[in-house]
């Protein structure tokens, strides 16, 4: 097995994850290929902390405690998928289990405070995300954010030093997409994996989402608090996968709590790649709008593993 660190954990995994900064310690979390039928069979399924996921012609997943995701696949698949699995939708489920709200949102590192934009698939996250990139600001994560919420803080905890992006946004933001590949065969993404000097590696107070919309002008509006629950319901991850009750009651609370611990905006845009600096511009112009922003500074140490 080889070690990995992602989402504040340590991950040791049977499945080669090259995404992923390898490191060294006592695993908080082991992946591993097994039978699932053999090796779970006096466990109870209940959706919540000891869940099993089939999905259609991949194989199964058994994600227990947190802790353990033992993989049982089908025979040739392919393993960027099977890396695309784990990393997605897997780990989702796992973090929720750990007890971190889990938002599909991208975030950047914004004077020491995580910034995110947040929003359904398509819809920007991770090409606004590198745009703030290619500008020189550090990246914490793409497409999944974990946030671990604890009384008035609420940190953000950073993924890997990947975006994955389409082909015109990847284009647009100047890089080579002949040198860069699929993030596996069925998708249309592009992998750019980036240098781990501008992948923000600490866990980060989280000041403000964004939440993504579009339209005919680019804009900043304030949202209201029972808008931004209503967008954080939407747009949290692997909802419909863990239902057990503690977890549908716990996710509630999470999603209530954050309203209260960061601010929100919606961000409407227009669909045009070449608009991107205007639109890093305009994020940068509304914070700096904030008293409260370029004021304070995060204590990084107390907020380490």
């Amino acid at each position: 097995m080889k070690v990995y660190q992602a989402y504040n954990l340590c991950i040791a995994s049977e499945l080669l994850l090259p995404e992923l900064i390898e490191s060294q310690g006592n695993p908080d979390v082991i992946v591993r290929f097994g039978k699932i039928s053999s090796a779970v069979t006096e466990t109870k399924f209940d959706q919540g902390s000891n869940f099993l996921g089939d999905i259609a012609e991949v194989g199964k997943f058994f994600i227990s405690q947190g802790r353990e995701v033992i993989i049982d696949t089908l025979p040739g698949i392919e393993a960027a998928l099977l890396r695309n699995l784990v990393l997605g939708p897997i780990l989702c489920v796992l973090l929720r289990q750990r007890g971190l709200l889990v938002l599909h949102a991208s975030c950047v590192d914004i004077n020491n405070k995580a910034v995110a934009f947040m929003g359904g698939s398509g819809w920007g996250k991770s090409t606004l995300a590198a745009a703030f990139h290619t500008q020189g600001y550090n990246t914490l994560t793409d497409d999944v954010m974990p946030v671990e919420i604890k009384a008035s803080r609420s940190i953000v905890f950073p993924a890997y030093p990947q975006f994955k992006l389409c082909p015109e946004a990847a284009a647009s933001l100047g890089h080579d997409t002949e040198s860069l590949s699929l993030v596996s065969q069925n998708s249309f993404k592009l992998a750019y994996k980036f240098p781990h000097r501008s992948f923000q590696q600490n866990p980060l107070p989280l000041h403000r989402i964004y939440v993504l919309s579009k339209g005919t002008e680019h804009e900043i509006a304030s949202l209201q608090p029972q808008e931004a629950f209503v967008e954080l319901v939407r747009h949290t991850r692997a909802v419909m996968a863990v239902t057990e009750q503690e977890f549908v009651t716990s996710h509630l609370r999470l999603c209530t709590e954050l309203v209260r611990n960061v601010s929100f905006r919606r961000f409407t845009r227009k669909p045009s790649l070449v608009d991107l600096p205007e639109l890093v511009k305009l994020v940068e112009n509304d914070l700096a709008n904030d008293s409260t922003f370029f004021n304070t500074s995060s204590n990084l140490s107390s907020l380490n593993k």
